[in-house]
């Protein structure tokens, strides 16, 4: 971790723990092990279904055993957020930018649907541990060979992660409705003169590909791309070519 003075923000005990150099962890019970098995509740049944008690049981241990490794619940939840999401995707060596942007967003996508519970967590507050922060630094790199200003860079990849995160969350939480059924279901509901623009769209079959979830993903995730590309090509000194190789495959 770097160093730091006095006057610098104090962190939680849980980031200071996460950001202090990585040590080999002891054989048996250990707070890597304990996370372990606590995504693998969360994955399985939900964070609302994880409990020190039910963790305990599940590693074979004690439950005060735990708290010599993890003070309480919401620190667990901390560690958990900083490892479940894993590396993000490798760069592609000369990927345009926008190529790299669109595998970051689709390895994001493919983080929220392993780790549904993560979602939950996020508007919890900023991103402030190594595993998050990684994936911010490799969308912003994304960018890195744009003449973008920092900020819009910050503000482009922001955006892309609140798109995809949104349309994670419509996914996985569609409740009782059959994606394969959908357009049938608001056929019958919507009616020309209450909802015209909406029966206009479903005559020219724009639900039809509901069932492919991500196919509808990469549709509003172009459409951001594209808003990108028009600062990235403005921001772009004369003669450059930049925005021509952030053209989509």
């Amino acid at each position: 971790m770097s160093s730091h003075s006095a006057d610098d923000p104090a962190l939680p005990r849980a980031l200071e723990l996460l950001w202090q150099e990585s040590a080999p962890q002891r054989a048996g019970l250990n707070r890597h092990r304990i996370v372990a098995f606590a995504i693998e509740l969360a994955d399985a049944d939900g964070l609302s279904a994880l409990s020190m008690a039910r963790l305990a049981e599940r590693l074979g241990c004690g439950t005060m055993s735990l708290y010599r490794h993890v003070a309480n619940k919401d620190e667990l939840v901390v560690f958990m957020c900083s490892a479940a999401p894993g590396p993000p995707p490798d760069p592609v060596e000369g990927a345009s930018w926008r190529d790299a942007l669109d595998d970051w967003a689709n390895g994001l996508w493919d983080v929220y649907h392993a780790h549904p519970w993560i979602l939950q967590t996020a508007s919890s507050g900023l991103p402030a541990d190594p595993g998050q922060l990684a994936w911010l630094d490799a969308g912003l790199a994304a960018l890195a060979g744009t003449a973008l200003p920092e900020r819009a860079k910050l503000a482009a990849v922001v955006s892309v992660l609140h798109f995809v995160r949104g349309a994670a969350a419509l996914n996985l939480d569609a409740g009782d409705i059959d994606a394969t059924r959908y357009p049938d279901l608001l056929a019958r509901l919507v009616e020309p003169a209450r909802f015209p623009a909406l029966a206009a769209a479903l005559a020219a079959g724009v639900f039809d590909d509901a069932e492919d979830p991500r196919a509808g993903l990469e549709s509003g995730l172009q459409r951001l791309l594209d808003g990108i590309g028009v600062e990235v090509a403005a921001a772009e000194p004369p003669g450059s070519r930049t925005a021509e190789h952030g053209r989509r495959r």
